[in-house]
């Protein structure tokens, strides 16, 4: 595994959980607000700087495992995010020996591979999965920056809301990329779907699209709106962080 970087203590990102975070590296994704670029688009030295500023931690799988052992017992989870964790094909394995420790796990993707989603899901491999809405699917190529396989995307959400695990939706809304009417667009594609977060575009910081950096974000009664708009298909729509 290509480990892009650890946060080694979160108490938000696993709901009910003391959790660890393992950041894969490597994005099939070019999502113009991603702040995480220095795990989309590797740059050396100043991703090297931006991790350093956001917290994150080198370390080897060697190292991780030795870490992930010695916290268990203070730790009970783990989240897998990027990145986009599903296009590493040792995924599977890594999460064996992650959980033999005796971990739960929570995997967090944007639903591009539905047959490794399956297989993880079959397998009782995770126990979590928080998968990103990013737009409706009319505006989803243009939303993250690449062309996209649409019914790649429909089959993984059928494939978490038929799946029997506590599950999440969620959405990044940025001004410009999304408005009012696409909230119904994407909630027809998740609908009957139990939970679903929106959460506020951050320009605060080092962007994929540095012309987004600055950019100001939607107000709190407007992603209010937005989550009122949601609620009409899912059974929990709120607006996080």
């Amino acid at each position: 595994m290509i480990i892009g970087g650890l946060e080694k203590l979160t108490l938000l990102d696993y709901p009910d959980h003391l959790a660890a975070i393992i950041f894969t590296q490597g994005c099939n994704f070019r999502c113009h607000f991603c702040y995480n670029p220095m795990l989309v688009l590797p740059r050396k030295g100043e991703d090297e700087k931006n991790k350093k500023e956001k917290g994150f931690s080198e370390i080897s799988n060697k190292d991780l495992f030795l870490f992930l052992t010695e916290r268990y017992g203070r730790l009970d989870g783990v989240v897998i995010t990027g990145g986009e964790p599903t296009l590493h094909p040792d995924l599977p394995s890594f999460i064996r020996d992650i959980k033999k420790i005796g971990y739960v796990v929570k995997l967090d993707t944007n639903g591009t591979n539905p047959d490794m989603l399956s297989g993880l899901i079959k397998d009782r491999l995770i126990d979590y999965v928080a998968m990103d809405i990013k737009a409706p699917l009319s505006k989803y190529s243009q939303v993250v920056g690449v062309d996209v396989d649409c019914k790649n995307i429909e089959k993984s959400v059928n494939i978490i809301k038929q799946s029997g695990l506590p599950y999440e939706f969620r959405t990044t809304v940025v001004p410009g990329l999304l408005e009012k009417a696409d909230f119904e667009e994407m909630g027809k594609l998740i609908e009957g779907a139990s939970k679903w977060y929106l959460q506020n575009f951050k320009s605060d910081t080092g962007l994929v699209d540095d012309n987004f950096e600055r950019k100001p974000a939607y107000t709190a009664q407007e992603m209010a709106g937005f989550a009122a708009s949601g609620r009409k298909y899912v059974g929990l729509c709120e607006v996080r962080g």
